[in-house]
């Protein structure tokens, strides 16, 4: 398929600034892939489409807070540094990201924090705007992350035109994030709440979590017709023998299995053996997922509403099939659902 099938009219006031009051009552819309039916409901009730030892596989990663600002020595330019990934930790290398990139060459010293007290040194460029930072902290591994991340700020999708604030720290991660590693949260799995979890586990629906660390590369703009051509960014990921073991004993016993967000798709399909099974994993991914391809693994899934263009909507019209979700995206805007990462959800059975 070619990027332009994946445009579509989507108005800006739809586009979530804030979450809803309470996670679990966000919009939810069933979209049936059989039968391209569409119902509309509330989120907190999604299990009454789920029985006993039905399984929910979500992605336990954490976001930190990956954003901060600095100025370049001797002009005292602000730069906004990003995040994306410590590469060394004893000699405190990070890959990020600079804006305005044009200003940042190797050599060059950002200084952070009102006291200027955190320095990094460019020392690679690896891309027009990616650079190797290293920072010159003398303390132990454990304060510098701490003091790293005391200047950084909550990573917002550029859609969210707001400055973060202290309820984003809390709002922009899942309840059972665990693992830190994400600069993008998974966003099917924040309308989870505890009393949702609960819920689940009184009814007897089973949970089990991968980790896979989003970054960047699913809000990268794609820049190709051809869909084959276009190459997602590497992100680390990790699948339990645990998680395996509940996996294949669902999907043997004919239990439905539903993915909570592209990212876990993404994950089980990485690791899919014969049959719709899953074996353990531990690397790094760049799986792409657009029409044609064939999902194996889960059942079902849930997925927010995302903006045209976007990676996770090409994932979701491989799932769903793709009229039936480019219909069910025409639905969400006539009906005024939410899009993005605090949006609405839609279920796919």
């Amino acid at each position: 398929m070619k990027l332009s099938e994946f445009k579509f009219r989507l108005p800006k006031e739809l586009i979530a600034q804030e979450p809803v009051e309470h996670r679990d009552e966000a919009r939810l819309m069933i979209l049936n892939r059989k039968t391209g039916d569409i119902e509309h409901r509330v989120f907190k009730e999604i299990l009454d489409y789920f029985d006993e030892h039905d399984l929910f596989v979500f992605n336990d990663t954490r976001v930190f807070p990956a954003r901060l600002y600095g100025n370049k020595e001797k002009t005292g330019a602000r730069i906004e540094v990003f995040l994306l990934r410590e590469l060394n930790a004893d000699n405190r290398l990070w890959d990020v990201l600079v804006e305005p990139a044009r200003k940042i060459r190797i050599g060059n010293k950002l200084y952070f924090g009102i006291d200027e007290s955190m320095v990094a040194e460019v020392i690679d460029n690896t891309t027009s705007c990616g650079r190797t930072l290293r920072f010159l902290y003398d303390g132990d591994h454990e304060e510098f992350k701490r003091n790293l991340y005391a200047l950084g700020q909550t990573p917002l999708p550029d859609y969210i035109e707001r400055e973060p604030t202290e309820e984003d720290i809390v709002n922009y991660q899942c309840i059972f994030a665990e693992k830190e590693g994400a600069v993008v949260a998974p966003s099917a799995g924040l309308h989870f709440s505890r009393e949702l979890m609960k819920r689940m586990e009184i009814k007897g629906v089973d949970s089990a979590f991968i980790t896979l660390h989003s970054g960047l590369g699913s809000y990268r703009d794609i820049d190709v017709e051809d869909l084959t051509k276009h190459r997602m960014d590497s992100e680390q990921m990790d699948v339990s023998e645990h998680t395996v073991e509940m996996f294949n004993k669902a999907k043997d016993s004919g239990h439905r299995v539903c993915a909570i967000g592209a990212s876990v798709v993404r994950a089980l399909e990485e690791t899919a053996a014969m049959e719709g099974r899953i074996k353990p994993f531990a690397g790094w991914t760049n799986k792409f997922i657009f029409p044609p391809y064939q999902i194996t693994t889960c059942t079902a899934m849930v997925t927010n509403f995302h903006m045209p263009l976007s990676v996770m909507l090409m994932l979701e019209a491989t799932f769903g099939g793709y009229n039936n979700v480019m219909n069910a995206y025409r639905v969400a805007v006539d009906e005024k659902y939410r899009f993005g990462a605090y949006g609405d959800a839609m279920l796919i059975i």
